[in-house]
Order: structure tokens, then C-alpha cells, then sequence
């Protein structure tokens, strides 16, 4: 029920990814009569592979996440999460309020042992593929501990689903010097080369994008902000290049030329494609989907989570880190 247009969103979406993947099942959880509202006026109906999950209540796009969580029990989000507690489901998705799916999830599924707080990550494209940035906003203020332990949980989970043995980690900072950046930066910097993972050092904002890095770590204000300027950006590239195509006939006549390559661009740099921020670090999969996604993005983000699934991603990151633990604990 979330996101800025809800149904009209999640259930043609949800459609989209049952022909795509013929092994997927998906309960969708709302308001039942206006669920099946909607799937009838797309020519749809509940079968085996499509169920529709009764929930009373909807939390607000700007609703604040303690009182969604203490008030509002039987909202589709808060259900959602408890089919993932109780293995009714594998994943949960959700275009709604993100403090609250936050929130809502790190109450109902836990923390993994030896993760403090979750954190969100999601892929970029960049020039040579895309790179996984976390954490995006989960965490305003993160510790030393905290950024390893984001580092930890980013490796491993591109290393599952992307099939890579040591997926390159670094630092985002304001410098790539040893003297630069805050004493939370540099201590973590310490912590990274001390724990085995593949560390490649700092990288400043503009290389993120290189594709010099597979996995780059920040705490969720800088990432937050990193991931707004860069959604802005890209709007606004878009835009200018369609003015400029469109100035006169000379321009029009040139963007109709250019135009493969201008599609080749757009898709390339299109959100959407990235569209699905995994929620690491709990006892279950959520995936956090933009608000503003169009039905073709929220069917980028179930299949992330389809993803997520079959590399057992929790369970992967949670048997490494007991690892890691019995190590220490034995050292």
C-alpha cells in the first residue's frame, strides 16, 4: 500500500514479476477489497502464485516511524514483516515510509549476531557496471565498529550474488591521504585492514562512480546525501540533453542521429534499473523500494529480493560472522 501511488504501482508490478519468474510467489498485503479492486481492472485474479493478505492499516509516507511502530499493528508493512518472522514468506517489499520499515523490521526480526544496527545498501551504475553504497540512511551517526561492520556485510553479500571471492571495499572520504577525513573515518580505516577483507583504502565522491571500488562504505547522513545528489544529477543531465536536442530543427534533426546513443545512455543511467536497497543485517530480507517508483522499478526491486533468496543472503552473512567470532574469541 505504499510508495507515492501504491496499488496502482505494486500490483501491475507484482504481475510483471510472476511472468518473469516463473518459480515466484508473491502475497500482496493491503486492503483486501481495494487489492482485488485493482488486480480485477487489470484483467488479474488470485491463483496459486498470487494471494492477497488482509491488513487494515496503512503507515503514512511521513508518519514517524515510533508511532507507525506503537500505533499501527495491522498495517500492511507491520504484517508483511511478520510473514517473513514466521516463514510464511521468504522477503518482504515495501515502497513505503523507510524510518518506519526500518524500524518496524529491526523490531520484529532482529539484528543478526554481531550486527549492531542494519544498514541499507543498493547498487549504482558506474562506468565500468555499478558499485554497492551503504549505508544510505539507516544510520545517521555510525561508529568505527559500525562501518566495518558494513564493509563486512557488503562484501559478503555482493560476493554471493554477484559470485565474487573478494570484492573490493573502500572507505568514501573527503580525501584519499592517510592524514584526511575525521577520527571516525580513520579508525575504521584501521579496523578495514586488520579484518581480511579485500580493502582497497579511501576513495573520494567523484570515483565512486569509476567502478574502481565493488563496495563503498559511509554512514547513512553522508550516504543519504551522496544518493540524493546523484538521483538530482541525473535529472538534471536528462533534462538539459533534452533541451538542447530540442532548441530547434538543426538540434532536432541531430538528437533523431544521435538517438541509439542517447537510448544506450538512458538506459545505462536509468534509477530504475537500480531500483531494490536491501535492509543487511537482519534476521530476514526486506527490501526497501524508492517511493516514487513506477511499476517497472518496483519489479527491479522484487527481483532483488528473488535475488537475496537464492543466495540465502542472512544466513550467509550470519555463519561469517559466528566465524569471524570464534576466531577472535580463540586468538
Amino acid at each position: 500500500m505504499g510508495g507515492d501511488r501504491g496499488l496502482q504501482v505494486t500490483v501491475p508490478a507484482a504481475q510483471a514479476a510472476l511472468r518473469e519468474h516463473s518459480d515466484l510467489r508473491l502475497i500482496l498485503i493491503g486492503r483486501r477489497d481495494e487489492v482485488r479492486a485493482e488486480l480485477q481492472r487489470l484483467n488479474g485474479a488470485e491463483d496459486d502464485r498470487l494471494k492477497v493478505y488482509h491488513a487494515s492499516e496503512v503507515v503514512g509516507m511521513d508518519e514517524p516511524p515510533a508511532q507507525a511502530l506503537r500505533s499501527k499493528k495491522d498495517s500492511s508493512m507491520r504484517v508483511a514483516i511478520n510473514l517473513v518472522k514466521t516463514g510464511e514468506a521468504q522477503a518482504c517489499v515495501s515502497a513505503g515510509n523507510t524510518g518506519a520499515l526500518m524500524a518496524t523490521a529491526r523490531f520484529v526480526l532482529k539484528t543478526l549476531p554481531g550486527i549492531d544496527r542494519p544498514a541499507i545498501i543498493a547498487a549504482w551504475p558506474t562506468m565500468r557496471g555499478h558499485v554497492h553504497v551503504l549505508d544510505l540512511g539507516a544510520n545517521v551517526d555510525s561508529s568505527p565498529q559500525q562501518l566495518l561492520q558494513f564493509g563486512i556485510m557488503g562484501s559478503l553479500l555482493v560476493g554471493a550474488i554477484e559470485h565474487k571471492a573478494a570484492p573490493k571495499v573502500c572507505l568514501l572520504n573527503i580525501g584519499v591521504e592517510d592524514i584526511k577525513g575525521n577520527e571516525t573515518v580513520k579508525k575504521a580505516s584501521e579496523l578495514f585492514r586488520q579484518s581480511g577483507l579485500n580493502y582497497g583504502g579511501y576513495v573520494e565522491g567523484d570515483e565512486i562512480f569509476t567502478g574502481t571500488a565493488d563496495i563503498v562504505v559511509c554512514d547513512g547522513f553522508v550516504g543519504n546525501v551522496a544518493m540524493k545528489t546523484s538521483e538530482g544529477l541525473a535529472r538534471m543531465i536528462s533534462r538539459l540533453m533534452k533541451e538542447a536536442f530540442m532548441r530547434n530543427l538543426l538540434t532536432r534533426v541531430a538528437g533523431m542521429i544521435a538517438m541509439p546513443a542517447i537510448r544506450s545512455f538512458r538506459k545505462k543511467m536509468d534509477p530504475r534499473r537500480y531500483n531494490g536497497a536491501s535492509l543487511v543485517g537482519l534476521n530476514g530480507i526486506v527490501i526497501k523500494s524508492h517511493g516514487g517508483a513506477d511499476s517497472y522499478a518496483f519489479e527491479n526491486a522484487i527481483s532483488v529480493a528473488i535475488a537475496a533468496i537464492r543466495n540465502q543472503v542472512p544466513e550467509l552473512i550470519g555463519s561469517k560472522l559466528s566465524s569471524m567470532q570464534v576466531r577472535n574469541a580463540s586468538a
